[in-house]
């Protein structure tokens, strides 16, 4: 009788609640502890009426903990990363960090852009990524605005300078993350710049809807993509520009299938070359007015799960496949390859040096914008 009071409590706390008064959230600023330099790291606690809770960091504009009860009324802290600020500042591994300037992969470091070459640092191979050796993750952010109500939210900027990690013109972002009464999180970016320059910024929150640490890890988790092709990359997991259809491979996701039945299928030379699952799918050709559906995520143990929306046109699946044990985690909990996975909606790897793929310009008069949103479910069944 306990197990049914506590499935009927969780699937009440995270059902939409539509017919009654909308209550009001909170938004709670504190502090996250002091950088080595003593610079404070501000820490912003958003919460719902109905046991949802999201805290996001000034440092890299990451989202630090996503608290959801499950089908038994238990709260889990279903985002990976640290409990403390000295993790995010030594091994930031970017968890739930705003990656940018340019998200994912840039080729050798080098894209030409208006007639001239520019470099940005090589960090990952022989490439860069997430906007070099200090992109968005690594920075301190400044919020800006702090805001209880039906919806709880959070803003936080930066403002990157012209010839930041090689990128032109001066770079302003702003970061909104927003939870509501319907345990929605939505993750806004916005940026603008005084004269062109490249710009896909995107998410990279780690989920185990588990719970962070769990001793399953994240490869029971159940993905459908809505995506018909992929890109395909070469072994240090730069686009080839094609554009094959999933059908038939280990990246057909139109129907659900757990991570880790396929994670592991190295008679696909793209699963040798990213150790697993690290590529982009293709969901559209070009960004948006409105999000649309990129993803769908449930984990049968604990019920939870979430749709994936955004405006992208690109989503990158990565499932934790460098994780290797040297993490000490949440909880002291060590991670592992597969304990977490990865979903950024953002415009496609390398777009720089692709022509055939979306554009990554961004001109003067113009404003960049992801929109990214968490639609957190629970399966009250087991």
């Amino acid at each position: 009788m306990k197990r049914q009071n506590g499935a009927a409590l969780a699937a009440s706390a995270l059902a939409l609640v539509l017919a009654s008064p909308a209550v009001a959230g909170e938004a709670k600023q504190s502090s996250f502890g002091t950088l080595p330099d003593g610079r404070p790291v501000a820490a912003v606690t958003l919460t719902n009426a109905h046991g949802v809770s999201a805290r996001v960091i000034a440092l890299g504009a990451a989202l630090q903990s996503m608290i959801l009860p499950d089908r038994n009324g238990k709260p889990i802290d279903v985002a990976v990363g640290y409990d403390t600020l000295e993790g995010y500042a030594t091994k930031p591994e970017f968890f739930g960090a705003t990656v940018g300037r340019v998200a994912n992969r840039i080729a050798g470091g080098r894209f030409t852009f208006d007639g001239h070459t520019y470099h940005t640092p090589v960090n990952n191979g022989p490439n860069s990524l997430h906007g070099g050796t200090k992109g968005f993750d690594k920075v301190l952010w400044e919020v800006v605005n702090v805001k209880s109500g039906p919806t709880a939210s959070v803003t936080l900027c930066y403002v990157s300078p012209d010839g930041d990690m090689g990128y032109p013109g001066t770079l302003t972002t702003f970061a909104t993350y927003a939870l509501d009464e319907r345990n929605q999180l939505t993750i806004e970016y916005r940026a603008t710049t005084d004269k062109p320059t490249l710009v896909n910024i995107s998410n990279h929150s780690y989920w185990n809807m588990a719970g962070a640490g769990s001793p399953g890890g994240a490869m029971g988790h159940l993905v459908t993509i809505p995506a018909e092709r992929y890109t395909p990359t070469d072994a240090t997991s730069i686009p080839t520009g094609a554009l094959p259809s999933v059908a038939g491979t280990v990246f057909d996701f139109r129907t659900p299938h757990p991570v880790g039945t396929r994670v592991r299928d190295g008679r696909d030379p793209q699963i040798v070359y990213g150790r697993g699952y690290d590529h982009n799918w293709v969901i559209g050709t070009a960004v948006t007015a409105q999000p649309h559906l990129m993803a769908k995520v449930t984990e049968p143990q604990s019920g939870l799960g979430f749709e994936l929306w955004s405006n992208q046109p690109g989503l990158q699946f990565y499932s934790g496949n460098f994780f290797d044990g040297t993490v000490v985690g949440k909880g002291g909990q060590i991670y592992r390859m597969g304990d977490a996975i990865v979903m950024e909606p953002q415009l496609f790897p390398d777009a720089p040096n692709q022509p055939k793929f979306p554009s990554a310009r961004l001109d003067p008069g113009q404003t960049y914008r992801n929109v990214i949103i968490y639609k957190f479910t629970l399966d009250a069944k087991r």
